[in-house]
C-alpha cells in the first residue's frame, strides 16, 4: 500500500471515528462522560487510543463536544490535560448535528 493510500484510508477512518466517538459520548446525553469509559467501548469497536483522540480533539475544537476536568468541573483542554482526568458531553451544536439539523463532512452520522 502506498504513503498516498494509507492518507486516504486514514482519512476515511478519522470521519467515521469522529461520528462514533459523537454518538457514544451521546449516550448519556445530559450528563458527562468520562473520556477513559468512551475510549474503552471504542477500543472494543476497533478505534485505537490515538485515533479517539484525534476525534476527540477534533470534536472538542470544533465545538462539538465541551470537555472538562473530573476533578473540579473546570472546562479543560485536551493539549493541556491528560485525557484520563476529562469528562465529555454534546454541546448544541453536538446534538444538531446527530438530529440533522446541520452537516460537517468530517463527520459521518
Amino acid at each position: 500500500m502506498s504513503n498516498l493510500e494509507k492518507r486516504a484510508l486514514r482519512a476515511g477512518s478519522f470521519v467515521h471515528n469522529n461520528g462514533k466517538v459523537l454518538r457514544t459520548v451521546n449516550i448519556l446525553r445530559l450528563k458527562y462522560n468520562k473520556l477513559t469509559g468512551v475510549q474503552s467501548v471504542l477500543e472494543d469497536d476497533g478505534i485505537a487510543e490515538d485515533e479517539f483522540l484525534d476525534s476527540v480533539n477534533f470534536l472538542a475544537e470544533e465545538g462539538y463536544i465541551h470537555l472538562r476536568r473530573i476533578s473540579n468541573k473546570e472546562p479543560a483542554a485536551l493539549a493541556d490535560t491528560d485525557y484520563t482526568a476529562l469528562e465529555a458531553k454534546l454541546t448544541g451544536k453536538g446534538i444538531r448535528l446527530l438530529a440533522g439539523g446541520i452537516e460537517d463532512d468530517m463527520i459521518e452520522v
